[in-house]
Order: C-alpha cells, then structure tokens, then sequence
C-alpha cells in the first residue's frame, strides 16, 4: 500500500514537474515577446521559479548594489550542485558572461536572457561539459527601481523600463576603472569568480537611423592580443553574420558617425578600459557590446538580441577549443609584453562597407521655423560608406619590472587586489633606486564627469632617485596575466588612468611656502652652493622680462630648485623598479 501511494505521488510530481516546464516555456514566449519588460522584482521571481524545477540553473546572491539592502545576484545556467563548484568548472572551462540594464532604460537583454533560460529548461542537447552561461540578470538596480515611460525619449518601447543612471546618478559604463559603486566593486568580483572566455553587455543605442536592428561593438583589434583579435574577427564576427542572417538579422557594426548623418562614414568605437567591455578585454576576454536599434520595435529588438545570444553560445560550444587556446596565447602575451601602449587614435585609413540607411534630409519645422535633420523611411538605400576602423597607438613606454604603491594608497591597493592583481607587502624598510612619476604639468576639465574633475592631458617625467619604502607599502610583479589592467591604472598618461580619473590631486598642492623677506637673505648661500642652479638664473633672468622684474618669480624659481622645497610634491606615490 505504501509502495502504491509512493508511486502515485512520485507520479503526481512528474506530472507537475512537465507542466511547469512547458507553462514556463511557453509563457516566456508570450509575456516577454511582448512590449513589456519585468520590474526587478518580478524579474527575480522568475528566475527563482526556474531555479526550484531546474537545478542546472542557479541564482547567486553576489553582493552589493545601490540599494542598501537589495543584492546584485548572478544567474548560472549548466550550473554545478553549489556556488564552489560552479565557479570552479567556469574558470576551469568555456564561460560566457552577459550583463544586462546597466542602462536599464535599455531592457532588451534582461527579456532575452529570461527566454533563454527559460528554453535552457527545454534543452536536451546540453552537457555538462559544454559552456557555462552566466548573466546578471540587473546591474543597475537602483536604476532598474527607478521606473517610468518617460526617460527614453527617442525609443520605441517597452511600455515601462527603469532609468539610465543608478541610485548615485553614476551611468555604471563609465565606472569599471574608478569603482565608485558598490555595482562596479560586486562586478569585479564576479568578474574575477568566473574568469569568462566571452563577455556580452547588453545595450540599445541612440542616434542615427538605418535599417539594421542589431548592431555591434567588438574590442578594438589593435589593442588586443593577436590570438584573439584573429578569432574575433576573422572567423567568430563572419561566422555569427552568415547564421544570423538566416534569422532575418543583418548584423553590423555600431553606427558612430563621423559627421552628422551615416552618409559620411562611420567608425569604430574606442572601447576604453572605463567601459564594461573595455575592462573585459583588459583580462583577454572576448568582448562585445550588443546594441539594438532604438527606433525599432521593442520585440523586435528583444528577438535580435536573444539570437545574437543563442548563436554565440551555440558558436561556444563548437569552438570551444578555439576559445581556450586563443585565450592561453593571449595571456602568455600579456606577461611577455615589453611595451604598454596607450592613447589609441583612429587613423585616416579607411575601408568600404555596404550599408542599409535611410535618406536624409533636413526640413524645417512646423513650430520651431528652423531646419531639422529627418530621415526618410520610405526612402531606403544600399550603398558603399567608408568605414573607419582602425587604429594606433599615439604613445608606448617599457614596461618595468615592477610598481611599488605607498601603503598609504589603501583604496587603490585594494581595487587592484579585487581586480586579481598579487601584490606583495613589505615587512621590512627597504631603500631601492626606482623611477618616481613626476608631474610637470596638467589640466582638469571644467565640469565634473561622472563625479570626477577628469585630466585628460599631462606630462609626467621619471625621474631616476633612492627612495626609502616602508613597511606596508607594495612591490607588485608585472609579469601577471592582469598586465593589461596593472598599466592602463598605474601608467599616469594612459587613457584612464587612476592619475586620469584625479585619484591623486592631494598630491599636486604644495603645503609648504616661504616670505620673501625671510627668504631672500637665504639665495645668496643657495646659489653659492648649486653653480648650474646660478647659471640656469642669470639665464632665464636675462631672457625673461617678466621674471627679471618680478621678486616673487625669482624667489619661487630658487625655492623650487632649493634644499627647501618640498620633495613629494607633484611625486604621484607610485614607483617604477627595473
């Protein structure tokens, strides 16, 4: 009898068991196809039904947002039995990583990765062997609870959709080198657990119109490995537009253009380390940006973007030896780099590409009476564009063996740590011949970007000298796969630098001064002892009026170069050791 009541029951199970697949499969279809987008909640909600029916699929608690109180979790698909292990078989193995609203105004790879997992429960054919896919369901949660219709202009859809800056008013695309949100600092950890092969940040674009629906952003192929830049781009990109167009989706670069209208040409963009996919390929992964069209219709653009995650997951699998021999070369390059190079521009050369728009003119409008720029839909166009994609480094500098940081820079210490980079602390005082980075000029921008009073041009010499370091300072090897990342923060000139991004402006403020009544008796001696100091005087005192008639400007030219004044100013407190 109990034999029988165990058999009904376990019975009644499947039963239910089925139903709740299909209902969930089939529902995904339906709710999210159309042109609504889930509030956080409900996105949540969801994903922790499936994870009840499903153990291959798995939420993780990650840490922090910018909501007090409100975590960013991580959803894993061909996931192990628990958080070790799954994290284990994702850096041992092929992992894909898609990131979804960090604009979440731009919802539709938060749909598209519900209707995949949702299909993922259907899937038969899927191993444990075969990648791991992983997605954070909501980057940007405070935006994501920031909901309305009306803070995307110029989009055609959903109905509802969160806001493009987070709980601080951060946009998070800008924040993965300075890391002032709790988002950036719980992605670094993320990032880091699961080491991925290929990473996907899910985006809507604005500006121009055309035809195409998806459109993407690879890494720049100049700034990246060989081995890499190879599979990127001359098999995977091919591959994925032959597949995608039996889907119906002409896949195409991002449209940035060079001037108004795409009629001029477009190019690349310059996916900097502060951008998500920008600070993927620091660690040598496989990154891209998905961007959907805005003026398209929101299940339109929900369906392009759930191909383009579907083929490069399918892509994955078959290459996934590919993938980890790519990946393997380019890390032994990043450790045998003799050279970091930086401030890439784009150059004058350019290709031709064949390119779906809309004619464009401009009208004059009703209301306004001034010439308006409009493109005319009914009047679509192919035809050859230029299209500039390459680029070069303005400047390159030898890598050191080493950096050493004051221990007193815990911040920055601490971000490198969180970012994988291996530090060693010193324990005892130890004097070494290092090169210190000098400031000789800068400049700051005259608004704040992102919160930060940015310095975009600077002049930094190395200057070769004995520095006694402490106990609690740092030597950090720069023979390590996170090379990449260690110069793009600690190399002042580079595009986003932590000297860029002003972490070290208490440094450029003397905090000592003199009187000129007291000092002037004191230029005698100082002369008398330094010869090259008095000739460098009488020189610049007799070629320049203006300090010729200025006491203040020749006390201050004696001080700067005097015994007096103040060794550590304008020394940023990160050292170069051969």
């Amino acid at each position: 009898m109990l034999c029988i009541y165990y058999l009904y029951g376990m019975n009644r199970w499947l039963i239910y068991l089925t139903f709740s697949v299909i209902f969930l499969s089939v529902d995904a279809q339906q709710e999210w196809m159309g042109n609504t987008t889930p509030t956080y909640q409900a996105l949540i909600q969801s994903l922790r039904a499936m994870e009840k029916i499903i153990p291959r699929i798995k939420l993780f608690n990650m840490g922090n947002s910018d909501v007090p109180g409100v975590p960013i979790y991580l959803c894993v698909l061909n996931a192990e039995k628990d958080s070790t292990s799954t994290f284990l078989k994702a850096r041992k193995g092929t992992t894909l990583l898609f990131n979804n609203a960090i604009h979440p105004g731009e919802p539709d790879g938060v749909n598209a990765c519900l209707i995949y997992s949702k299909a993922f429960m259907d899937m038969k054919d899927f191993k444990g062997q075969d990648p791991l896919i992983a997605f954070i369901p909501a980057y940007n949660v405070g935006g994501m609870l920031n909901r309305s219709a009306t803070s995307r202009a110029n989009q055609n859809g959903p109905e509802e959709y969160g806001f493009r800056g987070n709980a601080q008013n951060l946009d998070l695309n800008r924040d993965f080198i300075k890391m002032d949100s709790e988002n950036a600092r719980t992605f670094v950890r993320i990032f880091h657990a699961l080491q991925p092969d290929i990473f996907v940040d899910n985006h809507v674009s604005n500006g121009a119109d055309y035809q195409y629906t998806l459109t993407y952003i690879a890494s720049v192929r100049e700034r990246i490995a060989p081995s890499l830049g190879e599979l990127m781009y001359d098999r995977l990109l091919p591959e994925m537009t032959q597949a995608l167009k039996k889907e119906n989706w002409d896949l195409f670069p991002y449209v940035e253009t060079v001037k108004e209208t795409p009629d001029d040409g477009i190019y690349q963009f310059n996916d900097l380390p502060r951008y998500a996919m920008g600070y993927a390929s620091l660690f040598n992964a496989m990154a891209f940006t998905v961007e959907t069209h805005m003026l398209k219709p929101f299940p339109d653009r929900v369906r392009a973007t759930y191909d383009f995650m579907k083929y490069l997951i399918e892509w994955s699998k078959e290459n996934a030896a590919l993938i980890e021999t790519a990946r393997a070369k380019s890390k032994e390059w990043t450790k045998k780099k003799a050279y970091f190079t930086y401030n890439y521009n784009r150059t004058a050369d350019k290709d031709s590409i064949l390119f779906k728009g809309f004619t464009a003119r401009v009208d004059t409008h009703e209301i306004t009476k001034i010439g308006h720029l409009t493109y005319d839909i009914s009047k679509p166009y192919e035809r050859k564009i230029p299209f500039y994609k390459y680029y070069n480094p303005k400047d390159s500098i030898a890598i050191p063996s080493y950096y050493l940081v004051r221990g007193q820079e815990r911040k920055i210490i601490e971000q490198l740590v969180a970012n994988g980079i291996a530090i060693e602390t010193l324990k005892e005082e130890k004097k070494l011949r290092v090169k210190a980075q000098v400031v000789r000029s800068f400049d700051a921008i005259s608004k704040p970007y992102e919160g930060h009073y940015m310095h975009p041009s600077k002049e930094i010499e190395r200057v070769e000298q004995w520095i006694t370091f402490r106990p609690g300072d740092v030597l950090i090897s720069t023979k390590q796969i996170g090379g990449q990342f260690l110069h793009s923060v600690l190399q002042p000139e580079a595009e986003d630098s932590y000297f860029t991004w002003n972490y070290f402006d208490s440094y450029l403020q003397e905090k000592e001064y003199f009187s000129n009544y007291v000092f002037k008796d004191k230029i005698k001696e100082i002369l008398q002892n330094n010869p090259e100091l008095q000739k460098a005087y009488e020189t610049k005192r007799q070629n320049d009026t203006d300090f010729a008639n200025s006491e203040w400007q020749q006390l201050y030219f004696l001080y700067q170069n005097s015994v007096y004044f103040e060794p550590s100013y304008m020394m940023l407190p990160i050292f170069e050791l051969e």
